[in-house]
């Protein structure tokens, strides 16, 4: 038969464009932060012939072993009541599965409790006590996620009268004294003002993308949380499109910040469907955090993006003590994980 002149535009509709890998831009692995061994171990991962999903497992579990800046694994962020609980998430952009764990008790891998998550149940996310016993029966070992760092923390947070907090319009007086907190008769709903997180508390997370050289993409959270929450508190980290989002069509995105804030936006959904309309992935993070910043203009967050060509962008919320975002970057045109920083908006 007679090649046809109309059949290529007809043929490039059906199939979609061209996978990006034949520029080299994969495989890719970006992650939110100077973490740079959970890059090189999701890159290796890759190497090994794992899938993206392996990758980042492998990522977020070595910033969990590693307990990365504090913020992520055993012995950081105690709660109230001094205990270490754990958020994480992980999904497949090509099934669009996901698994996670919020308020995890007692189990150090909380990336790997969520991938069992995805495999093994036709749930999502499984919290507290619950998702301990859960894990127990996938063989995961239990164990105080206390360490002295962390009860010295706490000991200190007493000290100053339980002092960053987050109670409001309760008695007594969350800004003077400890609790317990109770609310009082008549409620003074004074307005709120939005305190500038970055300085009061300085939490982040391990946002971590992946996109293998066939295209398949994965994306996935762990952290703590943040310090001093009251107990039973839960993030953005473990909420898809909140905390990671990744679609196979697209591409996918992580968020990190004031998990409080930030869910109420779900910014990684928003971001891979923003760069689902064309932007590309800078832009679509920085429209993200500008729609945040319009109503809270202070917020402490920034978001990853990539697409599905392998391209990357990020963008953060600019305040007084935070004014660049680090984050890693690991493809074929890098002769290794490479730091990048973007100016916040």
């Amino acid at each position: 038969m007679a090649w046809k002149p109309g059949l290529l535009p007809l043929l490039l509709l059906l199939l979609g464009p061209a996978p990006a890998r034949s520029f080299g831009q994969l495989p890719l692995v970006l992650n939110t932060w100077p973490f740079r061994n959970a890059t090189m171990a999701a890159w290796k991962t890759l190497a090994a012939g794992g899938s993206a999903l392996d990758a980042v497992e492998s990522g977020c579990a070595t910033c969990e072993q590693q307990q990365c800046d504090g913020s992520v694994g055993f012995g950081g962020s105690p709660d109230e009541s001094g205990e270490t609980t754990l958020d994480a998430m992980i999904m497949d952009g090509t099934t669009m599965n996901v698994g996670a764990v919020g308020d995890l008790r007692r189990i150090k891998n909380a990336i790997g409790v969520a991938r069992k998550v995805l495999e093994h149940t036709t749930h999502t996310l499984l919290a507290g006590e619950a998702a301990t016993k859960f894990a127990e029966s996938m063989g995961f070992i239990n164990e105080d996620l206390s360490t002295n760092v962390s009860q010295a923390l706490h000991s200190d947070w007493r000290a100053r009268n339980c002092q960053p907090n987050y109670w409001k319009n309760v008695i007594p007086d969350s800004s003077k004294y400890c609790g317990p907190y109770k609310p009082p008769t008549v409620l003074k709903r004074d307005g709120i003002t939005y305190e500038d997180t970055a300085q009061s508390y300085g939490h982040d997370t391990i946002g971590m993308v992946v996109i293998h050289k066939t295209g398949n993409i994965a994306a996935g959270t762990s952290t703590n949380g943040i310090k001093f929450k009251i107990p039973g508190r839960i993030g953005d980290s473990p909420i898809p499109g909140s905390g990671a989002y990744a679609d196979d069509m697209v591409g996918a995105a992580a968020a990190t910040g004031d998990g409080d804030i930030l869910m109420r936006f779900v910014p990684s959904y928003q971001a891979v469907e923003y760069m689902r309309r064309g932007e590309n992935p800078t832009t679509a993070c920085e429209k993200v955090i500008s729609r945040i910043q319009k109503y809270f203009p202070k917020f402490f967050g920034a978001v990853i993006c990539a697409n599905v060509t392998g391209s990357y962008g990020a963008a953060c919320n600019k305040l007084s003590t935070f004014t660049q975002f680090p984050f890693m970057v690991y493809n074929p045109l890098k002769s290794a994980p490479t730091e990048e920083k973007v100016d916040c908006i």
